[in-house]
């Protein structure tokens, strides 16, 4: 099967050049760039199909028959890239996709432009090849890095009927990640009775139940990796709070009636969601009682922790492709955060794994990069994947 690994990295770079940052107040969104991923589809004589998940946030995905009766394949990748922060922060334009020293730079190059673009050219390699048993599907889907609206969308309009394995292109390093963390997204709202910051007294401070939730969820924090200790691929579960907000209007010397915390929390086996949130609620409940605060948490998305057993017919699908174009094995492991596949995954029972081009870490860094050759090769792995899945290999 051959692969036109300059017409790859051409198509690589005209996807990294569209700045698909979701950010209504510029105009920006993933529409252009699913543009450019239907325009690759059509030139290789298949047939887009567009779904409107809201103003700007297309996904769009095509079926390759292979014109045998036989299994379906997924490959997945999602069109939206985080912000490049401050483009002086960048030793490149984050949007030019500069291509030096071996590499492709810019945002959204390694996460995941260049591993979609490879699944895209290893489909056409498997097709140019003659008739296959099954299908193909390739899928780019909007809002990844938001909530997963394109995920829910797609398992919720029936795009998963009779798709029997999902693979998602999200860069990796070379593993073949057959499990992936949990998220719980959470926000917990304090309130008190707003005061004369000189007369704390007349009031109720939600600010200093803050402070104690902050200091009970440590506790929490450490309850868990106490219990549970690391996960052999996935490492600890994380209860981490990322955004603090005291009550409107903001002044110096009012205290302010309400108070909130967001809370970014990743799982691993073993962890209740559901027991979680009820603990997180009672420390909030306890921070408060004393100082005549109360508290409520709201669960603003729930991600389950996925798993594909190491011996499915996927994952040994994958491990032998790798096997077969690298020359050497490759290994399992973790996804450290949730992607489209935790969705496809806990909605369906379809199973995913989680194996593209670009290093583990690199994502929604500055100076983002993926090695081409990195590309190129992930993309002979999955069209020897494919063929190896689809024929039952």
């Amino acid at each position: 099967m051959g692969i036109d690994h300059a017409a790859l990295v051409e198509v690589a770079c005209e996807l990294v050049r569209v700045p698909s940052v979701y950010d209504p107040p510029t105009g920006r969104c993933e529409q252009p760039a699913a543009q450019r991923v239907a325009e690759a589809m059509t030139a290789f004589g298949w047939a887009p199909v567009w779904d409107t998940v809201a103003p700007g946030r297309p996904n769009v995905h095509c079926v390759v028959d292979g014109g045998r009766p036989g299994p379906t394949l997924m490959f997945e990748g999602h069109t939206d890239v985080v912000t490049e922060g401050d483009p002086a922060a960048w030793s490149v334009d984050p949007f030019a996709a500069t291509v030096r020293d071996g590499k492709l730079w810019g945002r959204g190059s390694a996460d995941m432009k260049a591993g979609l673009v490879a699944a895209l050219f290893a489909a056409r390699a498997v097709a140019d090849a003659g008739p296959f048993p099954g299908r193909i599907v390739i899928a780019g889907l909007c809002d990844e890095e938001g909530m997963m609206t394109g995920a829910k969308h797609f398992v919720a309009s029936g795009r998963m009927a009779g798709i029997d394995a999902v693979i998602c292109c999200e860069p990796e390093a070379g593993e073949i990640c057959t499990v992936a963390k949990g998220a719980l997204r959470l926000r917990v709202d304090l309130h008190g009775r707003m005061a004369h910051g000189a007369m704390p007294f007349a009031g109720a401070n939600p600010n200093r139940a803050l402070g104690s939730l902050l200091a009970a969820l440590v506790d929490l924090e450490g309850e868990l990796h106490a219990r549970l200790g690391d996960h052999e691929h996935l490492g600890r579960a994380w209860i981490t709070p990322t955004v603090l907000r005291a009550g409107e209007p903001v002044q110096m010397n009012v205290m302010p009636a309400d108070a909130s915390v967001w809370l970014d929390v990743r799982t691993i086996p073993g962890v209740d969601h559901d027991g979680l949130v009820a603990e997180v609620a009672a420390s909030a409940a306890e921070a408060g009682r004393a100082l005549g605060v109360s508290a409520e948490v709201e669960v603003i998305d729930d991600r389950p922790v996925v798993e594909v057993a190491p011996d499915a017919p996927l994952v040994r699908a994958v491990w032998d492709a790798h096997a077969a174009v690298l020359g050497e094995a490759p290994r399992l492991g973790g996804v450290p955060g949730a992607t489209d596949g935790t969705v496809l995954t806990s909605r369906t029972g379809v199973p995913s794994v989680v194996y593209g081009p670009g290093g583990k870490w690199i994502a929604h860094q500055v100076d983002e990069f993926v090695e081409l050759d990195d590309v190129a090769r992930h993309a002979e792995v999955y069209a020897e994947a494919a063929q190896r899945f689809l024929h039952g290999a």
